[in-house]
């Protein structure tokens, strides 16, 4: 198997998971668990949701919860749509795994948990790797992608800053190494970008609702109100990214030809206008006219 296989395995994943033969499952109340504040997950896919609901409404949650001690109850760590679809269900207990963790490894575990669902999309995905990059380098995120930028315009000869030989990147390099899904490279030219997108657009890719290859497409309409009224017609009737070109191609034309019509109406009338004024001849026969 390789490591494209089971990524995150270099990361210590199944240990911290409570996966080991030592570590034991238990079961708390279901009100005695908190979320925490590292909670990458923002979007939660209504149908998945549904669908595991009624499978833990017909089985009981099948995997533990991850948590931590905090207080007098715990804070959940990874499994936050089991946790959720319990509430739904009404269990009064869930079975967990409890683990002593730091900040720090419990912001790590939270990530790399969000980073191995199946319906992951772009933004979650560039978001959790630059989070987990932001633990390593011991930075900001907005420090990290600036960081990022320069290593890669040094690679491509493009800026002489000694970044490539430093402490910073063979941290960088470490973590892609270890996550075995996308390389450093490919991450800067692929993901990065997408920050960059108008935020209604990043907003729609963020809640799962628009693939990113369409999301790109996007936003490459320049007027706000023309680049929201497709985006919105996009997602509500599920145009195919080849449907999306073709929109964009329509209205990228509509507007030249507005503006050439416009065009030959100004020139047709300056024409008339002028055909007037020889006529008339104001600057004889009346020189305050002509003034004018």
């Amino acid at each position: 198997m390789s490591k494209k296989d089971k990524p995150f395995q270099a990361l210590g994943v199944d240990a911290l998971f409570g996966t080991s033969n030592d570590e034991s499952t238990m079961k708390v109340p279901l009100s005695a668990i908190a979320l925490g504040d590292a909670q990458p997950r923002r979007y939660f896919d209504p149908d998945k949701m549904e669908q595991l609901t009624v499978s833990v409404r017909r089985q009981g949650i099948l995997q533990p919860l991850l948590v931590r001690p905090k207080g007098t109850g715990y804070e959940l760590i990874a499994g936050e749509r089991r946790y959720r679809a319990a509430e739904a269900v009404g269990l009064l207990e869930v079975p967990v795994v409890v683990k002593e963790l730091s900040d720090e490894a419990a912001r790590q575990l939270a990530l790399i948990e969000n980073l191995q669902r199946e319906d992951l999309n772009a933004i979650e995905e560039t978001e959790g790797i630059l989070g987990l990059l932001a633990l390593a380098l011991g930075q900001d995120q907005e420090s990290v992608v600036s960081f990022l930028y320069r290593l890669n315009n040094e690679t491509k000869g493009l800026a002489n800053q000694n970044v490539l030989v430093s402490e910073e990147t063979q941290q960088i390099i470490k973590v892609f190494d270890d996550l075995g899904t996308i390389s450093w490279e490919s991450f800067v030219s692929s993901r990065l970008p997408l920050l960059k997108l108008p935020s209604e657009i990043l907003e729609e890719l963020r809640d799962g609702k628009i693939a990113y290859t369409k999301a790109v497409a996007l936003s490459k309409i320049k007027d706000h109100e023309q680049r929201k009224k497709l985006l919105e017609e996009a997602i509500a009737q599920g145009w195919s990214l080849s449907q999306i070109k073709e929109k964009i191609a329509i209205l990228q034309k509509q507007p030249k030809e507005d503006i050439n019509e416009a065009s030959k109406e100004e020139i047709e009338q300056f024409g008339r206008v002028s055909q007037k004024l020889k006529k008339a001849k104001p600057w004889q026969s009346d020189p305050t006219k002509w003034k004018k």
